[in-house]
């Protein structure tokens, strides 16, 4: 298919296409049965994205990528969870979070529910982020974290914010990818400017000649469901104050489905939504001190404001 996405090749050349493609074969293949949070199968895809943190040359907190937690279910139910995290220093202490959950469903009626674009799509995104950054040093520190749990609750990210490996008040941006493959129309939506309007200059032509177009909404308060700030990882450093990015498609035919294979993402559209959202991220890099100043002062420190699970 060449028409709507023939353009993606010509800017998306900071992405190496075919490990982004394997990374989201690799996690949503059988052997990861879904990835399902608890499961032995969701620490072995734990694992593989270690193995890559490691080959990438990203740097760990607290002598681990891996920074487990515990959490209740909705139900009561004790469980446990490992969020990974590296980062990249940059120039400045100040802290840009690049994030997206590695857990999915795992099996349900003997099926295994693969979740490539849920969210094998947003893991791949940020490890090819990570590889930009690694070989372009950044203005700000990026930290990268694969949460756990989000399909429980957001609980990777609620854990991290009650127990961070960084002062929460260094944390400037929140930039999270949730569903990044699998759109017919080649949009990709960025919520959080409604919020932080100064974003959409900061982000502006980020989609030029990636053959993925950059829609902001899905964020306004009013549009009840359609608000997607507490849809994903997002959503606890949006309660916090923290300035946020949320990018993802609409719900598809396969979504949270058997069907959510690699077989059935967009790959041309995928490899020009990553380069969307790496040219994003490098604009808010260079441009963060402006997205701040557009932010107004707490009258409280943000440790003491919290909002917890």
């Amino acid at each position: 298919m060449l028409s709507l996405f023939a353009s993606a090749t010509v800017s998306a050349q900071n992405i190496n296409r075919k490990q982004l493609l394997k990374d989201v074969e690799i996690l949503s293949s059988d052997v990861y049965e879904g990835r399902k949070t608890g499961t032995v199968e969701n620490r072995m895809a734990a694992n593989y994205v270690v193995s890559r943190f490691k080959e990438i040359g990203l740097n760990f907190y607290q002598d681990s990528f891996k920074h487990p937690f515990t959490f209740q279910t909705r139900n009561k139910k004790t469980m446990n969870g490992t969020n990974l995290i590296g980062y990249i220093k940059g120039r400045s202490d100040r802290v840009i979070i690049v994030g997206a959950h590695y857990d999915h469903v795992g099996i349900t009626n003997s099926l295994i529910n693969n979740g490539a674009d849920d969210n094998a799509s947003g893991v791949a995104g940020l490890l090819a982020i990570a590889t930009y950054f690694k070989q372009h040093k950044p203005d700000n520190t990026l930290m990268f974290i694969a949460f756990d749990a989000e399909e429980m609750g957001l609980q990777g990210a609620f854990s991290y914010l009650k127990n961070p490996v960084i002062d929460v008040s260094r944390i400037k941006m929140m930039i999270n990818m949730d569903m990044i493959s699998h759109n017919d129309k080649g949009e990709l939506y960025a919520a959080g400017a409604f919020k932080t309007p100064v974003l959409k200059k900061v982000m502006e032509d980020a989609d030029k000649d990636t053959g993925a177009k950059i829609l902001f909404g899905h964020d306004d308060p009013k549009l009840g469901n359609n608000d997607w700030t507490m849809q994903s990882d997002q959503g606890p450093f949006a309660q916090n104050n923290i300035p946020f990015l949320y990018f993802g498609v609409e719900d598809h035919q396969d979504y949270h489905k058997p069907t959510d294979e690699y077989r059935n993402i967009n790959k041309d559209f995928f490899y020009g939504a990553s380069q969307a959202i790496l040219n994003s991220v490098i604009r808010v890099d260079k441009q963060l001190k402006k997205v701040m100043k557009s932010i107004q002062p707490s009258p409280k420190s943000l440790k003491d404001k919290m909002i917890m699970n």
